[in-house]
């Protein structure tokens, strides 16, 4: 079975590649250099500085092998293949939530590269997936786990 395709902006595949450029140039050689002064001090044992800095070894191989695995399978959305008037991959959309009248702009991204506390949203939560293809003016209903909800499209730009 094939691996699921990783929907990345430009933006989005830059800042991975800059990551692990990082974690492997830089961040592998400061904790090699941690376990090393950790040995120094002799039992391995009773070595909290020595378990920590094994602990974050771990977590940076992991995290290589995780970026590398998104990497492989990526395929990097070209926006200039979309319509500029209707919500696609890497669109700035301006909504306004109908019950609570408040406004909000979220940029549509893969899953990779999702945070909606930074207002990167999923294509393929339910609120991204029902914005996809629509355009201004529309109004779209997301049924959540909590509700149903409706917003509607105030603007759609190309980021």
């Amino acid at each position: 079975m094939a691996e699921k395709k990783n929907m990345l902006t430009y933006e989005g595949l830059k800042k991975l590649e800059d990551e692990l450029q990082d974690l492997k140039v830089n961040r592998r050689q400061e904790v090699a250099q941690k376990i090393k002064e950790a040995r120094e001090q002799g039992d391995l044992s009773e070595n909290a500085e020595y378990d920590a800095a094994k602990d974050e070894q771990r977590d940076i191989e992991s995290r290589i092998e995780e970026i590398e695995k998104i990497l492989k399978n990526a395929e990097v959305i070209d926006e200039d293949e979309f319509d500029h008037e209707t919500v696609n991959f890497s669109s700035e959309v301006t909504l306004k939530d109908m019950e609570l009248k408040e406004e909000v702009t979220y940029k549509i991204v893969g899953s990779t590269e999702a945070d909606i506390l930074n207002n990167l949203l999923s294509n393929e939560s339910p609120l991204g997936a029902a914005l996809m293809r629509k355009k201004k003016g529309d109004v779209v209903t997301v049924e959540a786990p909590n509700g149903v909800y409706k917003y509607k499209i105030l603007d759609v730009k190309r980021s």
